[in-house]
């Protein structure tokens, strides 16, 4: 088993044999929600979805 290191709280994450980018899990310890990033090494970040960000325009007034 692979193991990354959660960015929120510094724990080890273990990860399956069959772990893909882009799969979301979460942290056992400190419960953030958690995306792979990189596979060799494996990384993890948190989770950026489009809708947390406005368009570049919405500042522009």
């Amino acid at each position: 088993m692979k193991k990354a290191e959660c960015p929120s709280c510094g724990s080890m994450v273990t990860m399956g044999s069959n772990t893909r980018m882009g799969q979301r899990l979460k942290c056992p310890n400190c419960r953030t929600e958690l995306e792979v990033t990189w596979l060799d090494p494996f990384e993890l970040d948190w989770i950026y979805d489009e809708d947390d960000y406005e368009d570049e325009e919405d500042y522009d007034d």
